[in-house]
């Protein structure tokens, strides 16, 4: 299995992934008739094993493959816990622990440097003694991004970078790989807990990640205050990706996250307030 991955990782390299994304998300964007639209859908969620009882009755037909991604949820489709941070993404929880006493995050046995990673030199200061947790969203999950706390968004960076997969492969043979990947960070100020950063990780064939607090457009790359901070709360929509990857979600010493490794749902439970 080792080899084989090695193997495909080797190949990834000779790939222009960042220009065949692009292509295919432009392609995913192309209008189609409702009929080939739904059978497209269909093939999809039968293939990944899709629950298209979730997706919001009233978004349909779906005017691309575009639409049927990004399907929003029906309503009541998820329950928001009481908890004071919830989980932003439906998906997997494969990593989550503490920040170092370095300002870095440790995901199987590979160490990223939170500086790096958010985009900010302050950053690694600011989560010190915090938490992390890593959400993979597979093919078949919601792919918007929902936020964690109460709070208002006041910044969002968007930064330039590579688009290797974000699975097995590119974990185990790609070095550096949420950082060397192209990103979008949102960073929540909360009352209860501090600033939160929830971070989109893209990936292979992701077309693009639009953000709530610009408008739903593409994010441009850069680092935007949001003035006036955009109020949010749990559950409120962030952002979305044009086809899917991760979030790592940051917490400041004034929370702790509680959750387990494993299935997680956007809104459940993920930790609490400390003091």
């Amino acid at each position: 299995m080792t080899v084989t991955t090695f193997a495909a990782a080797q190949l990834l390299r000779f790939v222009p992934r960042v220009r065949l994304s692009r292509a295919v998300g432009r392609l995913c964007e192309q209008e189609l008739h409702p009929a080939v639209a739904d059978v497209a859908s269909k093939i999809y969620a039968r293939a990944y094993g899709v629950n298209l009882s979730e997706a919001d009755p009233e978004q349909g037909p779906y005017q691309s493959f575009d639409d049927f991604f990004t399907r929003r949820l029906r309503k009541g489709a998820r329950a928001l816990d009481d908890a004071p941070l919830l989980s932003p993404a439906d998906g997997r929880i494969v990593a989550a622990g503490p920040v170092t006493k370095t300002g870095a995050i440790v995901v199987k046995g590979r160490e990223y440097d939170v500086a790096e990673l958010c985009g900010s030199m302050q950053a690694a200061k600011a989560y010190e003694g915090g938490e992390f947790a890593v959400i993979y969203l597979h093919p078949r999950d919601y792919h918007r991004v929902h936020s964690p706390v109460d709070g208002k968004v006041v910044r969002v960076r968007s930064m330039p970078g590579d688009l290797f997969p974000v699975n097995a492969i590119g974990e185990r043979h790609v070095p550096k790989l949420f950082v060397r990947n192209q990103r979008v960070s949102m960073v929540v100020e909360s009352e209860q807990l501090g600033n939160v950063e929830v971070i989109m990780v893209g990936a292979t064939i992701v077309g693009r990640i639009t953000t709530t607090a610009l408008g739903g457009s593409t994010t441009p790359v850069g680092d935007h205050t949001i003035s006036p901070p955009l109020p949010v709360r749990r559950g409120d929509e962030l952002g979305t990706f044009h086809l899917g990857s991760t979030v790592v979600l940051l917490v400041p010493g004034s929370g702790h996250l509680s959750r387990a490794t494993g299935p997680v749902l956007y809104g459940e439970n993920l930790g609490r307030a400390d003091g």
